[in-house]
């Protein structure tokens, strides 16, 4: 393998250490709530000589990582039902695929508002309902069940292979909120899914040719870490420190896509 796909050009060693600390706080953040990209990719986009599509699919395989660590602490330790986790997360993967041949023909810009607009609901909604994601209470069964939380993975990997950023997190809002699922079991389960369609994203990524593979992989190691850690912490300190931390990250991504908002509209210019 030619040495331009291990790491980028004039890439210094204190780069280097910066992302990897990065990614053992974004694996953490990952882990527990979701919304570990939002640390990663952005610290990724700024590291000379790597272009955004090599960020893109470096963060993938990176994340890939810290997101099975965290899965498989989360099914040894608390056990979640896996005949939600895994049919759930079969239609996110297809999900992703065709989110990412609808990228190609609409810009992410389209989406964006709409995306600002419905976390900052969630938020509220979540805000104002302390007891809500407290304790499971399934509002369907069996097969109603099933066809919601499937239908659940196939719209957000869709907009994981579209745009991507607070995936993890959009997973826990529908887990808790649509489902019934307490914070814990949504978490569980998220990193499932989220785990699906982050190896279809690879998936496309690794015949192009896009992947970094020595910064990718460095990264992977401190991802793994991280999501560790942080699974070993959610499941330690319950739903309502999960409630919190998921609060404060819905609060930035809805800074972060509301600012670039306000960019393409020209409204900061």
């Amino acid at each position: 393998m030619p040495l331009e796909v291990w790491f980028p050009e004039g890439m210094g060693f204190e780069v280097l250490i910066l992302v990897m600390l990065v990614a053992l706080a974004a694996g953490w953040v990952d882990a527990v709530v979701g919304g570990g990209g939002l640390l990663q990719l952005p610290a990724l986009l700024l590291v000379p000589g790597l272009a955004p599509v090599q960020a893109l699919a470096t963060n993938k395989l990176s994340s890939i990582f810290g997101t099975a660590t965290a899965s498989v602490t989360f099914v040894r330790r608390i056990k979640p039902d896996l005949r939600t986790a895994l049919p759930m997360a079969g239609f996110a993967l297809t999900g992703s695929f065709g989110g990412a041949a609808v990228a190609v023909l609409l810009p992410a810009q389209v989406f964006k508002p709409i995306i600002v607009v419905a976390m900052l609901a969630v938020a509220i909604f979540v805000a104002v309902r302390p007891a809500m994601g407290a304790a499971t209470s399934l509002r369907f069964r069996q097969r109603r069940h099933l066809v919601v939380a499937s239908a659940m993975g196939l719209g957000i990997g869709f907009y994981d292979g579209i745009l991507g950023p607070g995936t993890g997190t959009f997973l826990i809002i529908a887990l808790v909120s649509v489902l019934g699922y307490d914070f814990i079991q949504s978490s569980a389960k998220a990193k499932i899914v989220n785990l699906a369609t982050n190896m279809g994203a690879l998936a496309l990524f690794i015949p192009t040719g896009s992947v970094m593979w020595g910064l990718g992989l460095s990264m992977a190691a401190m991802n793994m870490v991280g999501g560790y850690l942080g699974s070993r912490t959610a499941i330690a300190k319950g739903s309502a420190f999960v409630r919190v931390v998921f609060l404060a990250v819905v609060g930035v991504l809805i800074l972060r896509l509301g600012y670039d908002v306000l960019v393409e509209w020209g409204a900061l210019n």
